[in-house]
């Protein structure tokens, strides 16, 4: 490793791990704002439909795109770049009033947020080690429930303040990444990458250096677990987003409840998913891993049932948004970021998030458009399809890991057969990182 000295782990994964916060804070208060502006800006229901798709879209394509440069280029210069852009972009948002320039913001955000998460992941993979590696993913997790329970926060504070509600909720996502930036700007890029980068341009036939394409998704031991990991994720991921943007809906128009009693069910049961997602981090270092995912699956598939199961009643309702919560801490979001980190080595491990993080945003994108049609035909079928997919999904993300844990941090130096290496030019053998 080159001498650099680097920052305590755990200071890397709540610098870095802060994309989680910045994507939650960025979708929940750009739902709000948009409303607010409706009232105070006479934005149409066409342009916050039109402003809605374009952050969905851009997050995934910032993703897919993000992900590649930060293998390419370096974390480093990608997490800081994002960063400028959410404060531009967040900028945009709260002082203009023209729709053009909203969409600007809204595109500027959307890259941004979704180029940053598979980037910092990798940094945080990075600097940590095999026993503490999974715990500080996992706090990436909490700091998403911090950002999704300080907007709501604010939105409660200022919801009714009109304009000044909108732009505050967007200055305070844009004042988070201004402190990121700054702090961002003392971390020193990942040694591992360097390691990598360097053996690449010497032309050394290294797995983490020549295993650097979309390309090599697709062969060899990476194969089954990128498609399992996209199956996986894309699955969940498809049920949360549904409950998330449909839940109000369906518990005022087919449960029966206020929107109140139904927003202060949600908040009762968060505390619950940050406690399930502090026993994941406890466990997901240890032996026990594969056991407490099982566990968190039962949970998550059941919650999509119990509504099926009891006539969408208040009480199976409450069960549903308890059960997600346990679930959703101990086999969602954030086992699929430790698989991943653990599964591609480090000009690869990026690429291979951002693909998979991206598929899985262009997948809800595309559901939201034919979810209130299968709501039309009946809440039952739609829930009882969302527990079918999601328990394809911990089956398969069972079917790939249940055995011993894949670990490409310790395999990355080997030497690959010169059959699939691939040489580096010589004039780009000769060019240096900045």
């Amino acid at each position: 490793m080159p001498d650099i000295k680097q920052p305590n782990p755990w200071y890397v994964g709540v610098v870095s791990g802060m994309a989680s916060y910045i994507d939650s804070a960025a979708i929940v208060s750009n739902g709000t704002a948009l409303v607010i502006y409706q009232k105070t800006l006479g934005t149409t229901a066409a342009e916050i439909g039109v402003l809605s798709g374009v952050l969905t879209l851009c997050i995934a394509l910032g993703a897919f795109f993000g992900g590649r440069l930060g293998d390419y280029y370096g974390r480093r210069k990608v997490f800081i770049i994002t960063m400028v852009m959410v404060v531009i972009g967040t900028l945009l948002l709260a002082f203009s009033s023209s729709f053009s320039a909203l969409l600007i913001g809204t595109i500027f955000v959307g890259l941004a947020t979704g180029a940053d998460l598979p980037v910092s992941l990798a940094t945080i993979s990075e600097a940590a080690t095999d026993k503490n590696r999974g715990k500080i993913i996992g706090l990436s997790n909490l700091l998403w429930f911090a950002g999704i329970c300080t907007t709501m926060a604010i939105s409660a504070l200022a919801g009714g303040w009109g304009k000044t509600g909108a732009q505050i909720l967007y200055l305070h996502v844009g004042l988070v990444a201004g402190v990121l930036l700054i702090l961002r700007w003392s971390l020193p890029e990942s040694p591992m990458w360097l390691v990598a980068h360097k053996e690449r341009q010497g032309g050394k036939a290294t797995v983490r250096a020549q295993k650097n394409s979309y390309a090599d998704l697709f062969r060899g031991k990476y194969l089954w677990p990128f498609i399992a990991l996209c199956l996986f994720y894309m699955f969940t991921n498809l049920a949360a987003n549904t409950g998330g943007q449909f839940g109000a809906y369906v518990a005022v128009n087919v449960v029966g409840i206020s929107v109140e009693k139904n927003a202060l069910w949600n908040l009762l049961v968060m505390p619950v998913g940050v406690l399930s997602g502090l026993l994941f981090m406890k466990m997901v270092d240890t032996k026990n891993r594969m056991p407490v995912f099982i566990i968190g699956a039962c949970f998550f598939a059941g919650g999509f049932l119990m509504p099926v199961l009891l006539n969408f009643s208040p009480t199976s309702w409450f069960c549903c948004l308890l059960f997600t919560a346990v679930g959703s801490g101990m086999a969602f979001e954030g086992m699929m970021k430790v698989w991943s980190q653990e599964s591609f080595p480090t000009m690869l491990r990026a690429t291979g998030q951002g693909a998979i993080v991206g598929l899985a945003r262009l997948t809800c994108g595309v559901l939201a458009f034919v979810t209130p049609v299968l709501l039309d035909a009946g809440p039952v079928i739609l829930y009882s399809l969302l527990t079918t997919i999601v328990a394809s999904g911990m089956f398969i993300g069972w079917l790939c890991f249940h055995g011993k844990p894949r670990n490409e941090f310790s395999s990355e130096a080997e030497i690959i057969s010169p059959a699939t290496y691939r040489p580096l030019p010589a004039a780009a053998q000769t060019t240096t990182p900045n």
